[in-house]
């Protein structure tokens, strides 16, 4: 409890001032001061005991003889007390141009070393240090962003002035410096003594690591007016903080602020956090983002099972699809994209299921109106359907579609769309995804608020930390797989539908089956067969099927007619033409 500035008796006309701790500022109301007289010549001095070398040239133990407060105790004649290695006394006195000169006393235990690096920005205030020289064994060097004290064993003294450590307030002017700081080594006791023009008075006085704001050992204002400081094991690395008002206009301001440079970037427990927890989201999106692609990835090069497109019911060879899924959505999952494939596989597949009829003719293809869409088809169908055929159009050639491309915009926005509703998809590739918008948003806010953060002085390090945050979550968003977890088990699937279809052979299909129930599991694969790219070995592969039996299709040609391997052939022409057909011309 004893930790609190001491009372100071100036003179005999001078009311006694209370000097009470602050963190950063004085927590109480003041009294009013009474001008006081500038410091007379007979001024008391701040002079510390300097130790004198012993005979073998290193250190007597010397003594420390801190003047008193008024009316304090007195040391009794002939006492002395020990000063020990590794103390520092710093005598500082404000001149009545503004600067500040500097005496430091520092005394070094034999055979050792100590390195001061001192700082010449604290917070956002701006030092500048110049004349600096060193009576002893040791260097002393100074760059625009510190001081370098080396001193060797004994004692050695470094003088120097400091300008900035006045500022101008609203009625008053502060004096701040760090006495102490950057020390490699602990200092086992500081003696600091401040000699202003005339006495100042709300002193602050902070010791231990930058940041805390643990108050100093001993501050106490003698009967002059100086203020006296005595501080004991000053951590390495640890500094004194000492700030105090002064009356105003008292010197010259020439303090000086750069917070684009100090502040705006410094590493502070905001900025740090901030960044901190961006370190810790942008670690987590990358194990998140290499385990979604592992996934996706291994759903691509796993080992696969033909999955048979043939199922046994009641007897019947019946058609059936993993999952529900159909020729174009197999097409579109498998390439995470919907290409003139999945189209033309979803013509053959109308085809197939009766909405339109197609027929050949000298070598040109007719597709015919045959049912209008109903309730049966989904979202994207309709709009394949309607692309194909516009409302009052009753049917269309392919020659007709070569002169004039259909625009399958629609449909590819459609198809996509059902691959998200129906969760194969975590978004549509045709469009950037919303992770990465929202990654491009925060990162232009970030870049912005950077700025202006810098500018104003503000903790610019947040700004950087929103940059980067916001660049790692749009560039996540566009390397995060298109295909969800269910639908890289689909396209798995997929793959054995197409493992299938490749491999079909005559004798793998019944051929003891009636003409009806293989044209339903041959026309109804088919449509995969062109979405998976295997549409000609399926057709060469599937066997004989008779071409009376396939009632989507219909050829002038008798010849072909009555040749199964011709059909065969003619379908396959018809699939290649509806192709190329859809493709778009940059293409080609």
């Amino acid at each position: 409890m004893l930790r609190k500035w001491g009372v100071a008796a100036v003179t005999a006309t001078t009311a006694a001032l209370t000097v009470g701790l602050a963190l950063g500022a004085s927590a109480a109301v003041q009294p009013t001061f009474p001008s006081l007289p500038s410091i007379p010549p007979t001024a008391p001095s701040i002079d510390f005991p300097i130790p004198k070398p012993g005979p073998t040239g290193t250190v007597k133990p010397p003594v420390i003889d801190p003047i008193p407060p008024s009316g304090g105790p007195t040391r009794p004649p002939g006492a002395v007390q020990p000063i020990l290695p590794r103390s520092v006394n710093v005598q500082l006195k404000v001149e009545r141009d503004g600067r500040l000169t500097v005496r430091e006393q520092i005394i070094v235990q034999a055979k050792q070393q100590m390195t001061r690096v001192a700082p010449l920005r604290i917070g956002d205030r701006v030092f500048t240090v110049r004349d600096a020289r060193i009576e002893g064994h040791g260097t002393v060097d100074v760059t625009a962003d510190a001081i370098t004290i080396r001193v060797g064993e004994g004692a050695s003294t470094v003088h120097y002035t400091v300008d900035g450590t006045i500022a101008d307030g609203d009625d008053r002017q502060e004096f701040r410096w760090q006495p102490a700081s950057g020390w490699d080594t602990k200092l086992a006791l500081l003696r600091v003594s401040l000699l202003t023009p005339r006495p100042g008075r709300d002193f602050v006085c902070l010791a231990g690591q930058p940041g805390t704001n643990e108050v100093c050992d001993s501050a106490l204002t003698d009967g002059g007016g100086i203020l006296r400081v005595v501080q004991s094991d000053l951590d390495v690395g640890a500094r004194v903080d000492l700030s105090a008002k002064l009356p105003a206009g008292l010197v010259p301001a020439n303090a000086r602020f750069d917070k684009a440079t100090s502040t705006a970037f410094a590493v502070t427990p905001v900025s740090g956090a901030g960044l901190g927890l961006v370190a810790l989201l942008l670690l987590g999106g990358f194990v998140f983002l290499w385990r979604a692609r592992a996934r996706d990835a291994k759903s691509l090069v796993a080992d696969v099972e033909p999955v048979a497109l043939v199922a046994n019911d009641g007897g019947k060879a019946a058609f059936a699809s993993p999952d529900g899924v159909l020729p174009g959505q197999a097409g579109t999952v498998l390439a995470e994209r919907a290409d003139e494939g999945a189209f033309a596989a979803t013509i053959v597949d109308l085809a197939v299921r009766n909405y339109l009829w197609v027929t050949e003719s000298s070598g040109d293809w007719q597709i015919v109106r045959r049912n209008p869409a109903d309730d049966a088809l989904n979202a994207y169908e309709h709009t394949v359907y309607a692309t194909l055929l516009p409302e009052g159009t009753e049917s269309v050639t392919l020659s007709a579609l070569r002169g004039a491309p259909l625009d399958l915009a629609g449909a590819r926005s459609a198809l996509h769309a059902d691959a998200v509703d129906r969760g194969w998809f975590v978004r549509r590739p045709d469009r950037v995804g919303h992770l990465a918008i929202a990654g491009a948003v925060i990162l232009a806010l970030g870049v912005i608020g950077t700025v202006v953060l810098a500018l104003t002085g503000g903790p610019a390090l947040l700004g950087i930390a929103s940059a980067l945050g916001g660049l790692g979550l749009f560039l996540g968003g566009r390397f995060v797989p298109v295909r969800t977890k269910r639908g890289s088990v689909l396209a798995q699937q997929v793959r054995g539908v197409a493992l299938y279809l490749a491999g079909v052979q005559s004798d793998t299909v019944p051929t003891d089956r009636a003409p009806t129930e293989r044209e339903v599991v041959f026309s109804r694969a088919l449509p995969y067969a062109v979405a998976l790219g295997e549409s000609e070995r399926w057709l060469s592969g599937f066997g004989p099927i008779d071409p009376a039996a396939v009632r989507w299709y219909a050829t002038q040609d008798a010849e072909v007619a009555a040749d199964q391997g011709k059909f065969a052939d003619q379908v396959a022409a018809f699939v290649d033409s509806l192709s190329r057909v859809l493709t778009p011309p940059e293409k080609h």
